[in-house]
């Protein structure tokens, strides 16, 4: 049966001083493994835990890679066994469309899938409004180096095909895995477990407190600078300075924060447009001209380095929370420790 296969990265190496540890991935956009009439589906039906989604494959294959692997771990074959392809329209072929089950939060697969929508109708226009950012920095894709680009540096206004910064619109993916582990204080002798390791009533209610407690601390940036305050970190402080000049604030919340089900993890992800240096005239400006901050755009080319190419980091992260009175127990202070893995990319719309 001929496929189109989306490649699984394969898991991070050994751990390294870096502060974003490369993960290792495909260095291209996954390949069409096409034989003789082999039909590619156009649309694909996703279940996400019991939410059905009807999405364009383009839209799918134009995802971050690393929400892809969340969302298809194993691999995903995007077409018709051969003899299978009719005539059908869209619509038959909807019907007939395999469901895909997937166990991957819905509101936030919704989120990405809207965000990503909404920055390429800005950057490409739509059919009732075309033009969009793109239509207006027309000039500038085939336009030598200037004055302005030093010897040692990329041409920033060479030819786009080596600067994909010019025709594409560039998205800065931004996710965080976080799973927590709550440690009652000594003397507490109604939370606790049975002889196989199972939580009793009280610590399950100790557990989803502190989750919820965890779920309103939003900042992106707190944990990894409460970090760097702490062990002095001089790499992991370039990160967020890195970050906050190409498009983040220091301030900044996740874009999308949830509780996993049944488990003490949650799960974030901030999506952020990159900041290119590309200054636009407002919307109706006479005579108005398009401008390139030259060291922004220096800057925003070193973020290419995670286009394609999904990086982690993980950390150790304690605190103490004050806890209210809950299930009969009074109020108390409790450890929890908590395992952040982030995972940065770029991509490119």
């Amino acid at each position: 049966m001929a496929a189109q296969v989306i490649t699984q990265a394969t898991p991070p190496g050994p751990t390294s001083s870096s502060p974003i540890t490369s993960v290792s991935a495909p260095t291209s956009q996954p390949t069409l493994a096409t034989g003789a009439g082999a039909h590619l589906l156009t649309r694909l039906r996703l279940e996400l835990r019991g939410t059905t989604f009807n999405v364009d494959r383009e839209a799918i294959m134009s995802l971050p890679e690393s929400v892809l692997l969340c969302l298809f771990p194993n691999g995903l074959v995007l077409s018709r066994p051969e003899g299978a392809m009719g005539t059908e329209n869209d619509e038959e072929e909807e019907e007939r469309a395999e469901t895909y089950y997937v166990d991957f939060d819905p509101d936030c697969f919704a989120f990405v899938l809207r965000f990503f929508r909404e920055a390429q109708e800005h950057f490409y226009g739509t059919p009732a409004n075309p033009g969009g950012l793109l239509a207006t920095q027309q000039h500038l894709l085939d336009a030598p180096p200037t004055a302005h680009t030093v010897p040692q540096s990329p041409a920033f206004l060479a030819p786009s095909a080596q600067n994909p910064l010019l025709v594409k619109q560039a998205i800065i993916v931004l996710r965080e895995e976080l799973e927590y582990f709550a440690i009652p204080p000594k003397g507490d002798n109604l939370a606790r477990t049975d002889p196989n390791g199972r939580s009793n009533d009280h610590l399950l209610e100790l557990k989803r407190e502190c989750g919820r407690q965890l779920l309103e601390k939003k900042n992106v940036f707190t944990a990894l600078q409460r970090n760097v305050n702490k062990e002095n970190n001089i790499a992991e402080q370039h990160l967020i300075d890195m970050l906050c000049m190409s498009g983040f604030d220091r301030d900044d919340t996740w874009g999308y924060r949830a509780l996993e089900p049944a488990r003490s993890c949650i799960s974030s992800i901030a999506l952020v447009l990159l900041k290119t240096g590309i200054t636009h005239p407002p919307v109706g400006a006479a005579n108005g001209q398009v401008t390139i901050d030259h060291a922004q755009m220096a800057t925003a080319q070193k973020l290419l380095l995670f286009w394609r190419k999904p990086a982690r980091k993980c950390w150790w992260d304690g605190i103490d929370l004050d806890l209210p009175p809950i299930a009969g127990a009074p109020a108390r202070k409790v450890r929890l420790w908590s395992r952040r893995v982030w995972t940065l990319e770029l991509s490119l719309v």
